[in-house]
């Protein structure tokens, strides 16, 4: 729908107004010039000039730069220049927008504590942690199991078993220890929608009754106004460590062999998911932008060409070798490096498109009708 592209790129701007705003400012504050800070890709869509800098939209909606003078290697002699600038300053020009994308996750989330965000409650959470609205999710549906031949989903709320409401997976556990073979009824809530299902549960490897799911309890977890941007912080560092974590065992399986584990989404399947969070409020649509930013952050950071990390490597390269990599040469894998980005990027869209056709469909006819 309209709707969802409109909450997409409103959120893209955000992180991407973010993580070149970071560049931006640092950039000015080590006295670098900078010519041009754009929102999208070229052609320009419209543009003003406020001092020495072209402020512009273009007119592909999915990313944004900004154009330093010299960062191309050019004007070295030139004190304004990025690439007159000793290496540390040009580290912290190149890290500056992985940091501001870092540092608006902590905001957001410390917004979203503020009011209460959904969070798993476990035994760690702050004496002055305020809970509310407590619910049992299904985190895993295990095959083989009768909760799989229930069409029982990831992400589905335990409402009650046969009318009796639990807070605590313990009780819920204890409640179907005994029930062996017995139909008891699941009401469940998936989103919107509200169902009852039988199910009857069988003896697992634990050696009690249930129906071979894995289970959290999460709730609305809020914080008093002065602590929840400490706790939005310390949220960001635990989700960048998850993330990080993430990303290694994608490579390691990759390298060894094993394949993807994990689906990967480009703008698409991104967009599609946000309409679907942005319709559970507004702050679920807060938490996961601080997810898509800190993922952001981790992306643009690793050591490839045409990336911050790339260019990063290439500044540690150059403090090695004490002095800097042929400029057509690092130009050049960096071009090659983009080139590679928007093809892995059109694969990427293909495969989601083909994976939410039919959303897709319906989002692209809202558009040209």
């Amino acid at each position: 729908m309209f709707y969802t592209i409109i909450i997409f790129i409103a959120v893209l701007s955000i992180l991407v107004l973010a993580h070149e705003f970071g560049h931006f400012i640092v950039a000015k504050k080590r006295g670098v010039k900078v010519e041009e800070f754009g929102v999208g890709f070229p052609p320009r869509l419209w543009g003003i000039k406020r001092g020495e800098t072209i402020y512009s939209i273009n007119w592909v909606p999915l990313g944004g730069f900004v154009k330093l003078k010299g960062e191309g290697g050019e004007d070295t002699e030139d004190l304004d220049s990025f690439a007159h600038k000793k290496i540390w300053e040009r580290s912290l020009i190149i890290s500056a927008g992985v940091i501001m994308n870092i540092l608006l996750a902590a905001l957001l989330l410390g917004i979203g504590f503020i009011f209460g965000i959904p969070q798993a409650i476990d035994e760690n959470l702050p004496s002055y942690a305020k809970v509310s609205d407590q619910k049992i999710n299904i985190m895993e549906v295990i095959d083989g199991y009768p909760a799989k031949a229930a069409e029982i989903e990831l992400g589905d709320v335990v409402s009650s078993i046969d009318g009796n409401e639990y807070k605590k997976i313990t009780e819920m556990q204890n409640y179907l220890a005994d029930k062996n073979g017995q139909p008891v009824i699941f009401k469940i809530q998936r989103g919107e929608e509200v169902m009852e299902k039988e199910i009857a549960p069988v003896i697992l490897e634990e050696g009690y009754a249930g129906i071979g799911v894995g289970l959290v309890e999460s709730g609305k977890i809020s914080y008093p106004w002065h602590l929840a941007f400490w706790e939005g912080l310390k949220a960001t560092i635990i989700l960048l460590k998850a993330i990080i974590l993430a990303f290694y065992e994608l490579f390691k399986n990759l390298i060894l062999g094993y394949g993807l584990t994990a689906e990967l989404s480009g703008p698409v399947g991104i967009a599609v998911v946000t309409g679907k969070v942005a319709r559970m409020g507004i702050l679920h649509l807060l938490q996961f932008t601080a997810i898509l930013s800190v993922n952001l952050a981790i992306i643009n950071f690793l050591p490839f060409p045409a990336l911050d990390g790339g260019r990063f490597l290439f500044l540690i390269i150059e403090k090695i070798r004490r002095k800097p990599v042929n400029q057509k040469i690092e130009n050049f894998v960096h071009n090659t490096g983009f080139l590679l980005l928007m093809l892995l990027v059109i694969i990427v869209t293909y495969q989601d498109i083909v994976r939410f056709g039919g959303k897709f469909l319906e989002i692209w006819q809202k558009i040209i009708n």
